[in-house]
């Protein structure tokens, strides 16, 4: 590596003590290190990667497709982020598709290599817990906002989560910083793209978008306006 990665950088163990995050540094390989380019499919249902995977730069989408082939993104995770499973641990990821957003390197850390740092330090167990919790809470508010809101309601709904991951702040709006196509976030909704962009122009012409070509900027007490 150009650059030694630590598991320090990863959010899910910032409340780690250091002993516990040198054991984990220790048995690092470099040839675990996987580079993907953008748009690059890393897992499919049914072929589910065995191990953990570590962000160390990027994006990856995770996504499910219903009968008639739409899509419907469940949840974006960036540097710092964790999927995958081990014989301890599911993140959630199974029967998901699993797609780079743009170029990607990741740390993959095998299942027998995990095991054995679980049982030298059980207290990893906790923020893995504590993740799990929070992703099913998110998937079950996903799933509640996307069956039950019109197609305005889904596209606001999902820029909005968007926007509080990857915003940044610029007079009064939150700029998503994702390359964002009309289509890809079509995709997301499980909707068609012709009716997303009718959407995206009704919302930009009263103020609550700004769009153009892939970046979209969301109006913070606009959005919250309409979406409690």
């Amino acid at each position: 590596m150009e650059a030694k990665f630590s598991m320090s950088q990863i959010k899910l163990f910032e409340s780690l003590s250091s002993e516990i995050i040198d054991g984990m540094d220790q048995g690092m390989n470099d040839s675990n290190l996987i580079t993907k380019p953008k748009n690059h499919i890393i897992q499919t249902p049914g072929h589910e990667k065995n191990g953990l995977f570590f962000i160390i730069s990027g994006k990856v989408r995770f996504y499910k497709t219903n009968s008639a082939g739409k899509e419907y993104t469940v949840c974006i995770l960036d540097d710092g982020g964790v999927f995958g499973e081990v014989d301890s641990f599911s993140l959630g990821n199974k029967g998901t598709y699993v797609e780079t957003l743009e170029g990607t390197t990741f740390y993959r850390m095998p299942n027998e290599q995990f095991e054995l740092l679980i049982t030298k330090y059980p207290e990893l167990s906790l923020p893995f817990l504590s993740e799990i919790s929070r992703r099913l809470r998110l998937q079950d508010e996903l799933i509640e906002k996307l069956v039950f809101r019109d197609l305005r309601g889904k596209v606001l709904y999902f820029l909005n989560r968007l926007s509080n991951k990857f915003g940044i702040e610029e007079d009064g709006y939150l700029k998503i910083d994702i390359p964002l196509t009309h289509q890809e976030l079509a995709n997301m909704i499980g909707a068609t793209r012709e009716a997303v962009s009718l959407t995206l122009q009704e919302l930009s012409n009263e103020g609550i978008l700004l769009t153009s070509r892939k970046m979209i900027m969301i109006h913070i007490e606009k959005a919250m306006n309409e979406l409690t």
